[in-house]
């Protein structure tokens, strides 16, 4: 299958400039995406952006990733009601560090077909005002840039609030488009469905300036089954950083994936043949409640985005807060950092390292608050109720100074649900 067929068969294409795209990438083409500089990590979201470029090298195309520098200092009115708030030069500094991170687990930056990651503050830093106008701006007309979509929303969503430095932010990326033309031969720019607009205003500015024909592909915005936009967990951006977004929440927020999204989610991101996610389909079909597609999609995910350790990490805080699936004598292998994120909405007390080592397991237990007595708290131990740190224990279990984890945390469960945090002091 021609890459631009497989990119339709699993919903990336909303929309080409020119149905040449596919005759022209018969032949090695270099292609690009932008990517907006407003923290220190990429989202979720980008995901899309990042796996369409990772096909198109995989496809033996040359990649390349443009950091927003310049224009991230503008802010892009592409699908915002309000003015974006201005970056420093130092936050887009640090926050392209951590973008190169995020996009170095994913493109292949070394090796004959090396991804390039650019920034479009340098070529715009020693611009002056006027070579802007007379050079560049004069290419552009004020009715056109009136009808892009993404103008015509952001005025009628801010009620005409659309500032000259928000309009102009075509300019500069058409501009783009124009120097990685000229200075990598790239011929392609790929983004998300609202860039339709920024990603014109390139391929004309190319013909305009230049005689030349370039191309432009997006991809629709993805949302959830019920109109949410993907990568948002309870309000909050899922990021790609490790810091930012626990390794934990960013697994189970693809394990929860509801059934009418995970083989959409699978065609969009993973790796795998649309045969295989086929049979991904009809196992959920069979058996739904093994969800099987979404422990694949979760799986696939964190290995990509966090490598095996975090793998690891996710599926053993997995187990221990919804499985207790450990061995007898295994036990969690959580560190406290995790143990934290994990626990995070749990009950839970400080103690101090006297008043737990040593100590019966289930007196513990009760000291803290966990059950109402020492007697309901050994009947539990007893019948095999009682554990810590994902290991099951009896009422003659004693607490040692190896149970309490980096010298900070345990974690008592009562049941198979029922967990509760011990703080260390």
């Amino acid at each position: 299958m021609k890459l631009v067929e497989e990119l339709k068969a699993r919903g990336l294409v909303e929309a080409l400039t020119d149905p040449e795209i596919e005759k022209a990438l018969e032949k090695p083409t270099v292609v690009y995406c932008g990517f907006d500089p407003s923290a220190k990590s990429l989202q979720a979201g980008n995901l899309v952006s990042i796996i369409v470029l990772r096909r198109f090298q995989q496809a033996g195309h040359k990649v390349i990733a443009l950091v927003g520098g310049a224009t991230g200092l503008i802010g892009d009115p592409s699908g915002k009601s309000a003015e974006r708030n201005m970056l420093t030069l130092e936050q887009v500094e640090e926050n392209k560090r951590g973008i190169r991170d995020n996009l170095s687990r994913i493109l292949d930056f070394d090796g004959p077909n090396a991804a390039i990651m650019v920034d479009n503050y340098d070529w715009y830093k020693s611009t002056s005002a006027i070579e802007f106008l007379r050079d560049i701006a004069i290419n552009f007309r004020v009715p056109q840039m009136l009808a892009k979509e993404s103008v015509k929303k952001r005025l009628e969503a801010s009620e005409g609030a659309l500032t000259f430095t928000e309009f102009s932010y075509q300019i500069l990326q058409g501009n783009d488009f124009l120097h990685l033309y000229d200075n990598y031969g790239c011929t392609l720019e790929v983004g998300g469905a609202d860039q339709w607009g920024n990603i014109t205003a390139g391929t004309d500015l190319v013909h305009r300036m230049r005689g030349k024909t370039a191309y432009g592909l997006t991809f629709p915005l993805l949302l959830d089954s019920s109109g949410r936009k993907f990568g948002k967990s309870e309000g909050n951006a899922l990021f790609m950083n490790g810091e930012m977004t626990s390794v934990f929440d960013w697994y189970q927020y693809f394990l929860r994936a509801a059934d009418a999204d995970v083989i959409r989610y699978l065609k969009v991101f993973s790796m795998k043949s649309l045969d295989e996610i086929a049979e991904l389909e009809a196992q959920m079909k069979a058996d739904p409640e093994s969800r099987i597609p979404q422990k694949a999609l979760a799986e696939e995910l964190t290995l990509l985005v966090h490598g095996e350790e975090g793998l690891k990490k996710a599926k053993d805080a997995t187990s221990a807060l919804f499985g207790g699936k450990a061995q007898p004598g295994e036990g969690s292998k959580m560190d406290a950092e995790t143990m934290l994120q994990v626990f995070a909405n749990v009950p839970s007390a400080v103690a101090s390292k006297g008043d737990v080592v040593g100590k019966a397991v289930f007196a513990v237990a009760a000291s803290v608050g966990m059950f109402k007595s020492n007697g309901e708290a050994r009947r539990m131990a007893q019948q095999g109720g009682l554990s810590l740190n994902d290991v099951k224990v009896d009422d003659k279990r004693v607490f040692e100074e190896s149970d309490i984890v980096d010298g900070k945390l345990a974690v008592l469960r009562s049941g198979k649900k029922n967990h509760f945090l011990l703080k260390i002091q």
